[in-house]
């Protein structure tokens, strides 16, 4: 008999912790609130973002046990002294006037492989230890997050509703390729639920579903590096857990161009996706259609800083993707979205275009193909990127003149193609 797939495995044991923070947790004793900030070199930002949070517990929940965490992945640049001298200077000028209890804060290294997974799970393991009640992890590079975020993440779960927050945001349309294009549509086709920005980086989770996270044997895998946000929202999503989204606004923070090298990124994101539909296929193959979750939180236009995009180098690298690796590609790609690619390359840059049916056919014969091993996996990833590149082309082209409404239309006109089409992935899958 073979092995389970990592996350079917489980592990009643945390990761080790530092001696010093074991003594704290043990005076502390009991929390109600943890919230968590991974971090690696981020002391330009880092200090805003803890003062948000510390703002925010004292406003919203100044009778709650409340513990900051930030798990570090070995900073040079000062980022945990920031941390740890972060406070709130003016509790007047943001209208806090009543008492609130002290905040313990660590500022500690995690173990394990490098990445945000292996932060996250010291980040549960400190959560589980102290039993606490509700808990929310941040992005550390944030410069939007505001006091309410606090609020907005943890209120649905301490009102004892709901286990998993999800964060909904305004991006920049060119912001959030890799979710807009496949991770949104994708999960929301195979899970049902319309969870707008499933690895956006910012949840609210009760600690039960913390313990549960903790417990699962996926450490050692791309979840411990950029495959923790998908892991986490579908793993409570697959396993009944209540799940909600609540609005935060802006999401600005150190941006990235969508046509830069994200390949290690969008590697380890679709490979953990299509990895949890190999332990979640009874739960996927038996949805139909999707449907809205609970949202919270006032929705509000907001100013959104510009995403720089390089088209040239973006149609070029398809190009050169197309010429080097169509060889590959036909191997698990119908001749009819061989021809469409090539029809792509052949047409003017302004008319260039790879049309939504042609792309989510791509997506889910490379989910068949990876999960049936039809070539090494890693190849198969790594072969995949230029397509990526090509459709992100396509829409960059196609939304240069669309506002932020006119967007979210188009992408719901391509979320219900992967949910029209999800038959052809059933068929690829067996």
């Amino acid at each position: 008999m073979s092995d389970p797939p990592p996350q079917e495995r489980t592990s009643a044991e945390r990761p080790s912790l530092d001696e010093a923070v074991e003594e704290r947790i043990a005076e502390i004793g009991d929390a109600d609130i943890v919230l968590g900030v991974p971090s690696y070199n981020n002391a330009s930002t880092i200090g805003h973002v803890v003062r948000a949070l510390l703002a925010g517990l004292a406003k919203y929940f100044p009778d709650q046990r409340a513990v900051l965490v930030n798990s570090d992945g070995g900073s040079s640049d000062g980022t945990r002294d920031v941390v740890l001298a972060s406070n709130i200077d003016d509790r007047e000028s943001i209208l806090i006037t009543h008492p609130s209890g002290p905040i313990a804060s660590f500022s500690l290294p995690y173990h394990g492989i490098p990445g945000k997974g292996s932060a996250f799970r010291t980040i549960f393991a400190i959560a589980k230890a102290l039993h606490a009640k509700g808990c929310a992890v941040v992005d550390s590079d944030l410069r939007s997050i505001t006091p309410e975020w606090v609020e907005l993440l943890l209120k649905p779960v301490l009102s004892g509703r709901f286990d998993y927050v999800a964060p909904l945001y305004r991006r920049h349309k060119y912001d959030g390729t890799i979710t807009n294009s496949i991770v949104y549509p994708m999960t929301r086709a195979l899970f049902g639920k319309r969870i707008r920005q499933p690895i956006g980086g910012d949840f609210g989770f009760s600690g039960d579903l913390a313990a549960f996270y903790l417990s699962k044997d996926v450490w050692e895998s791309d979840v411990a590096r950029y495959g923790i946000d998908i892991w986490m929202t579908i793993t409570a999503v697959a396993n009944g857990f209540r799940v909600c989204q609540s609005y935060l606004g802006a999401k600005i923070h150190d941006p990235k161009d969508p046509g830069a090298d994200l390949s290690a990124m969008l590697h380890q994101v679709i490979g953990s996706t299509i990895e949890l539909m190999g332990t979640y296929p009874q739960v996927w193959s038996k949805v139909h259609a999707s449907e809205p979750i609970p949202t919270f939180g006032f929705p509000y236009a907001v100013g959104l800083e510009p995403v720089a995009v390089n088209l040239e180098r973006m149609l070029d690298r398809f190009q050169l993707g197309l010429q080097e690796l169509g060889s590959l590609w036909a191997t698990y790609l119908p001749e009819t979205v061989m021809e469409a690619l090539e029809e792509a390359r052949s047409a003017p840059a302004e008319r260039f275009t790879i049309p939504d049916p042609v792309w989510v056919e791509i997506v889910y014969r490379l989910a068949g193909a990876y999960h049936q091993r039809t070539m090494n996996r890693e190849h198969l990833l790594k072969s995949f990127t230029p397509l990526y590149i090509g459709k992100t082309a396509s829409f960059v082209i196609e939304a240069a003149e669309m506002d932020a409404d006119e967007v979210e239309r188009r992408l719901e006109s391509l979320c219900e193609t992967y949910e029209t089409m999800k038959p052809s992935l059933l068929a690829n899958w067996e």
